[in-house]
């Protein structure tokens, strides 16, 4: 897929904003805090997720006006579409002139994925940014998955609504049997779909990885529940049961501590746990090779490179990573924000903006 123009007014800093991207490279240079990443942040906001950086919708809108607009053109699903996403107390978008109940309708419509600093810590974070990295990029590419993890995380608050009532009253286990069924039926879904996933990406990002490394170490990730020649009956069973071992310091601690919302994907360089034995460097390589990754499944999947936003990571890397980043990328339409923007340009084509108080100039 492609951007054909993008659009906003008054999202954070920004001026009235139009641009009209190349099809592949493109580079949005200028100082720290002139509104680089307000643009980048701008076109992830159509996927239909929450921003990167916040989920306050005040904190997206100039501090002295109402709301926010942006606007795309992009070439999507075979035909060209648009989109218009007015943020305020809510989020309003109309997709190709229909007004939609909620963002979320431009998952499937429109797919992107972004890297950022957070992105680089990914294996030193914790688990919870790890679950987030698999959520997001299953949803874009599986929309129904979306949909089941919404239902899951509902049915989850109810439980925990529920064990906060109750506390340590003694209530009889059969109190919480129609939650624990129906996490136990959303959940087993989520597993299958995110087991079946991470196969595939492990595959694709250990490629990456012994590109990068030159084949010095093997890079792999894995589930944390283990799922391997279960059936789906079987996967589901295993989940139930371990609801059930956790009822008891779920009342105590009044919150679900079993299920898909505490698990975790492992990373390992050469079976060892990347996160304990792996250098500063190898950490970024592993982050880096599960993003990169996910732009390949995400094509693959749905037939539609993503567009790749970049943002202010390609000064952290070395050239060598730079470079094949760069390569790696080249058949995808690119948004990279850097201070500097000649090192990014010595061998592709492309456009250049220039950044300065909220204003986004296109260079000759």
């Amino acid at each position: 897929m492609k951007i054909i123009n993008h659009s906003s007014v008054n999202f954070r800093n920004l001026k009235d904003v139009y641009i009209e991207p190349y099809e592949k490279m493109n580079i949005i240079f200028g100082e720290n805090g002139q509104g680089k990443t307000n643009l980048i942040e701008s076109i992830w906001m159509m996927t239909g997720f929450y921003s990167f950086r916040t989920r306050k919708n005040i904190q997206l809108i100039n501090y002295d006006s109402p709301e926010a607009v942006i606007k795309t053109n992009f070439f999507s699903n075979g035909r060209e579409q648009e989109a218009r996403l007015v943020i305020n107390q809510t989020k309003e978008l109309t997709l190709n002139g229909v007004r939609e109940a909620s963002p979320r309708a431009m998952i499937g419509s429109f797919y992107s994925v972004v890297f950022s600093p957070v992105t680089l810590g990914t294996v030193q974070n914790g688990p919870s940014e790890r679950r987030k990295l698999l959520d997001v990029a299953l949803s874009l590419m599986k929309p129904n998955y979306a949909v089941i993890m919404s239902k899951y995380i509902r049915v989850l608050d109810q439980r925990n609504s529920l064990l906060k009532k109750t506390g340590q009253k003694g209530f009889d286990s059969g109190y919480f049997e129609p939650w624990d069924a129906e996490l136990v039926r959303l959940g087993s879904k989520i597993i299958r779909y995110r087991t079946d996933y991470i196969a595939r990406l492990s595959e694709e990002a250990s490629d990456i990885y012994g590109e990068i490394s030159s084949g010095k170490e093997k890079f792999a990730c894995r589930y944390d529940f283990d799922t391997e020649n279960l059936s789906d009956d079987e996967i589901s069973e295993k989940l139930k049961n371990e609801l059930e071992k956790s009822r008891d310091s779920d009342l105590k601690r009044l919150y679900t501590g079993s299920g898909p919302h505490t698990h975790d994907l492992i990373l390992t360089l050469n079976d060892r746990d990347a996160k304990i034995y792996g250098s500063q460097g190898q950490q970024r390589t592993c982050a880096l090779s599960l993003k990169l990754a996910e732009a390949v499944m995400t094509e693959k999947v749905t037939g539609e490179a993503p567009v790749v936003l970049l943002d202010d990571v390609m000064s952290e890397l070395d050239e060598k990573r730079q470079t094949f980043i760069l390569r790696f990328l080249d058949n995808k339409q690119v948004f990279i924000t850097c201070c500097e923007p000649s090192t990014l340009l010595r061998s592709k084509d492309g456009k250049v903006f220039e950044a300065t108080d909220g204003i986004i100039k296109e260079m000759n």
